[in-house]
């Protein structure tokens, strides 16, 4: 093994006890058998720069050592995938337009511990990393996504819970507005499981010409090129972030946490941005081939040591070159500190004075930010060490693999003990009793102010939802947004993430089934075809035999449904192109979230100008319902307004999913459909308010519904989440509509019509059930957020 010039740490020669008060004091969260396999691996003992580097490639968060080889049973493989889960993003085809193939990029991660200790920056830089993940495969960035979690806004310790929501919401809108990167899709929930460990997740999109993918990895005959970085100046922000992303969150720990934290600037980013896609030009012109990468986890360190072992070379850095805004850095800290706003280029030198200048002269990036720049730091060997130079010192040379390869383990898993049981309600008292509190009227009130149910757009209206003029449907005002995919053409991206944390507290396994056929539902429900999944799986300690099996089965359940519910017109799955595991989510008192898969659906549309969205259109049209109302109310936002939790949480028939999907699809592309909204959360009760409301809540057209399709009680009829759709469709369309759910061995039911007398009727026959103006709806309905976050 390769030589350095600086002092070793003697890990062979300290007894363990020693060994494991040094890692504390110096920061390091490597366990005792892990250091020493350091030493097994290099041969020797390490620098304490090689220590620290070995810390930060070895974390969860870097490394996957505990998910690894559960997150080998996803599809990642369909004939439309042209790049699967295997850099920094993943690519779907979107289409051919003008006889070139385009593709979708998607990635898809997590920021949630940095969120729950600074919860503006934290969220912010949660966006910045994943533009930069999308960016560095050469695409055009078009839109970005926020599923958020966060704590009872209303229990012990709302005040905390409250405050990280606005701070987060303010975060992502204050970097994604000043990037100028359209907001597409999110949703939120609240519960008590998130108080100590709130999740931030973050989906982008961008698009490019298949031709033009930049990988993340040295080319061909690489030998010699330039390593360059760009971006900020290094400092000693997000120093050990990797691994403090792989802990357990410790509430007294919390100050000193605050340093692995990176600090955001959105317009240097926004130039940085500009300049790349400059790069890009002038690369494509001259017909040069490059490497790029994101500076995110493990900074310099680990996009150097990743560009070039993945293909296979060495690299040697000299830290003496990197631009820095703070002087006595530490070499370590300069190598492995995650100082925001940076990428790493791998450049052939006859390049290299081109992009320098496209950064430092044509776009002058000093002038935006102090000192941020482009700099050549090192060069790719033919020979696969990782040598770092620092003050003419080695003080890091060994083998590039043994940097870039990792750790696995192989954790025990144990089935939890689930005693669920679905709780005796009494049935509420019908409309007659609107003054009484558990009348139907007042239960559906309280179903629609529920803050997971109620209308998002204050959050939503913080986000710039329509910069850069591409955006078709605005996020809450359909089951999924869309975004147009390039000027002159019909070809729109339709997004949405889904995740119920209560399903999945339930049945792990079922919570991501479901979290699967709800997230392909609400792109079918605006008329897209599911093309490929993302996931973020989020969950707690991976050393606690029961948690990790709830992961386990979270996997397993992504796994059936893309599987089973297919590509349209095959029996390919729907493939999973990119993800990210989050673990150790648990509170050093052992609290663990509940476990919570969320899965981003990318959706494609041939013609943007089909798309339908949840508002109804106009009265004395029908409404119909398809997917059977079920006994299935665990989870359900009708048990949680009573306390109660239940065990029946829906099911997944993935043939009826698969047809229900596709047949809503083929309706719409039909122009058969005038509005369509996904059932879920609050059950077919809220479906159909919402649809009345809209997305902005303007609605003045009422509906009646006749609930005498169902055998089941009123209130499961209405409350019931069982999946399925509600739509409205003039009568005209009524013969075609079921001919096209026919062909699909499919039935509609029909539920009423669309009215012009400004109420929500529903009825049982010549029972009335829910009896209520659209101005209590609205009024429900709009306040419930707000209230939760004030």
């Amino acid at each position: 093994m390769g030589d350095v010039d600086t002092d070793l740490i003697d890990i062979k020669g300290m007894e363990d006890a020693n060994l494991s008060a040094f890692l504390r004091k110096n920061a390091i969260s490597l366990t005792i058998s892990e250091a020493k396999k350091i030493v097994e691996l290099i041969g020797r003992n390490p620098s304490l720069t090689e220590l620290h580097m070995f810390n930060i490639q070895w974390s969860e968060h870097s490394s996957y050592k505990s998910s690894r080889h559960i997150l080998k049973m996803l599809p990642t493989k369909s004939s439309n995938v042209i790049l699967g889960p295997i850099e920094d993003s993943g690519i779907v085809e979107l289409g051919y337009i003008d006889g070139e193939r385009y593709g979708i990029v998607v990635s898809h991660e997590s920021h949630n511990h940095p969120s729950q200790v600074v919860p503006y920056e934290g969220a912010a830089t949660g966006v910045g990393g994943i533009i930069r993940d999308v960016l560095c495969m050469g695409a055009k960035v078009i839109a970005t996504a926020d599923p958020l979690r966060f704590g009872n806004p209303y229990g012990e310790n709302k005040n905390k819970a409250r405050y990280i929501a606005n701070e987060v919401i303010n975060g992502i809108a204050g970097y994604g507005n000043a990037v100028g990167i359209p907001n597409l899709a999110g949703d939120i929930y609240f519960n008590e499981s998130f108080d100590d460990n709130c999740l931030v997740n973050v989906v982008c999109l961008g698009i490019l010409k298949e031709k033009d993918i930049i990988h993340s990895y040295a080319p061909k005959n690489a030998e010699g090129y330039d390593i360059i970085i760009v971006g900020k100046p290094t400092d000693n922000s997000g120093f050990g972030g990797a691994a403090f992303a792989s802990l357990i969150l410790d509430e007294e720990a919390k100050e000193n946490n605050r340093g692995a934290v990176q600090v955001p600037d959105p317009f240097l980013k926004n130039v940085l941005i500009r300049a790349t896609y400059k790069v890009f030009e002038e690369a494509k012109k001259k017909k040069i081939a490059l490497g790029f990468k994101d500076m995110g986890a493990g900074g310099i360190m680990c996009s150097t040591s990743e560009l070039c072992s993945d293909a296979d070379y060495g690299a040697e850095i000299n830290l003496d070159k990197v631009h820095v805004s703070m002087k006595n850095l530490l070499p370590f800290v300069i190598l492995c500190s995650e100082t925001q706003e940076r990428f790493t280029w791998i450049s052939p030198k006859e390049f290299t004075p081109t992009l320098l200048r496209i950064y430092n002269e044509d776009f002058a990036l000093s002038t935006i930010a102090e000192n941020a720049r482009a700099t050549v730091i090192g060069n790719v060997t033919k020979k696969q060490d990782y040598v770092v130079k620092h003050q003419g010192k080695v003080v890091c040379n060994v083998p590039i693999k043994a940097v870039t390869n990792g750790i696995s383990y192989e954790r025990q898993l144990k089935k939890p003990i689930r005693d669920f049981k679905e709780p005796q309600l009494k049935e509420p008292l019908n409309h007659d009793n609107y003054n009484n509190y558990y009348s139907y009227n007042k239960i559906a009130l309280k179903i629609l102010s529920h803050p997971n149910v109620a209308s998002k757009q204050k959050c939503y209206k913080h986000y710039d939802r329509n910069v850069m003029g591409n955006t078709i449907i605005e996020s809450g005002f359909a089951d999924a947004g869309l975004i147009r995919a390039m000027p002159n053409s019909k070809y729109g991206i339709a997004l949405s993430v889904d995740s119920n944390p209560r399903y999945c507290r339930i049945n792990p396994y079922l919570g991501a089934v479901n979290a699967v056929a709800e997230s392909m539902r609400n792109v079918a429900a605006i008329g897209a075809v599911p093309s490929a999944l993302t996931d973020c799986l989020n969950y707690g300690n991976p050393e606690k035999p029961e948690q990790f099996y709830d992961f386990a089965e979270g996997v397993r359940g992504i796994k059936d449904a893309a599987e089973n519910i297919y590509l349209r017109g095959t029996k390919e799955p729907v493939p999973v192109i990119s993800g990210n595991v989050s673990l150790y989510n648990e509170s050093s008192k052992g609290k663990a979230i509940d476990p919570s898969p969320v899965i981003a659906c990318i959706g494609v549309m041939r013609d943007y100008e089909k798309a339908i969205t949840i508002k109804i259109k106009k009265a004395n049209s029908l409404l119909f319902l398809a997917g059977k109302r079920k006994d299935e109310l665990g989870g359900s936002i009708y048990y949680e307004i009573n306390k109660e939790l239940g065990k029946n949480a829906p099911l997944i028939d993935f043939e009826e999913q698969r047809n229900i999907i596709y047949a809503v699809i083929e309706c719409i592309e039909n122009g058969l459909l005038l509005s369509c909204h996904d059932i879920s959360d609050g059950g077919l009760l809220t479906a159909i308010a919402e649809m009345i409301l809209g997305g902005n809540a303007d609605g003045i057209i009422g509906a009646e519904i006749d609930l005498c399709f169902s055998n089941l009680r009123d209130d499961k009829t209405l409350f019931s989440e069982s999946p399925g759709f509600v739509f409205e469709a003039e009568e005209k369309n009524t013969g075609k509509i079921k001919a096209v759910f026919k062909k699909y061995n499919l039935e509609i039911t029909s539920l009423g019509i669309t009215s012009a007398n400004g109420f929500l009727l529903i009825k049982n026959k010549d029972k009335k059930i829910i009896d209520l103006p659209i101005n209590k709806l609205r009024e429900a309905w709009t306040s419930g957020f707000p209230d939760a976050i004030k």
